[in-house]
């Protein structure tokens, strides 16, 4: 359930974020996806990969006011898939702080990758199809990229660390209890 509550926490924080612009993508979507990944089968990724579609959907028509065309989410949708994957092979097993953080890092710098290559190659007029326009629009990317990274790291870190943290606590106080 945890994992559930933790992906629709991530679909309400890309609302807030859009109504306040100056946050740049700092939202619990990436770590709630790596979340979901090691705690839940393969088999239901389908419904957080859904339900973001939905927001994405949403988001497009109603928030931003654009026309929805389901080709230009298709790397995106990919993506959730993927980070859901990413969190399964990697966290699903064994977690460690190195193992979140590898996994942190690979979703977050894999989506600036990928979003911001997508910008560069399918937005009409924005950059040139040149090298130098893809290094462009990378660097454009930069600010997104450096909070979704950040973002990430505090979802993921919260979410992996919390409950270490109380195992930790538990099996240590009940440890030092029959000590004494």
């Amino acid at each position: 359930m945890p994992a559930y509550l933790l992906v629709l926490f991530a679909i309400l924080s890309r609302y807030v974020v859009a109504s306040h612009h100056d946050w740049l993508n700092f939202t619990a979507v990436g770590g709630s996806l790596l979340f979901f990944g090691a705690r839940r089968s393969l088999r239901q990724m389908f419904l957080p990969v859904i339900a973001l579609a939905g927001m994405d959907y949403f988001m497009t028509t109603y928030v931003y006011g654009y026309p929805f065309h389901a080709q230009d989410y298709l790397v995106t949708w990919a993506w959730y898939a993927a980070v859901i994957v990413l969190g399964n092979l990697l966290l699903r097993s064994r977690q460690s702080a190195a193992r979140v953080a590898a996994a942190v890092v690979l979703s977050s710098t894999s989506f600036f990758l990928a979003s911001n290559f997508v910008a560069w190659s399918v937005l009409p007029g924005i950059y040139p199809h040149t090298f130098s326009g893809l290094m462009s629009a990378y660097v454009a990317g930069l600010p997104f990229y450096r909070n979704d990274l950040l973002s990430t790291t505090l979802v993921a870190g919260l979410a992996f660390g919390l409950p270490a943290l109380a195992h930790y606590w538990t099996a240590h106080h009940s440890t030092a209890g029959r000590a004494a």
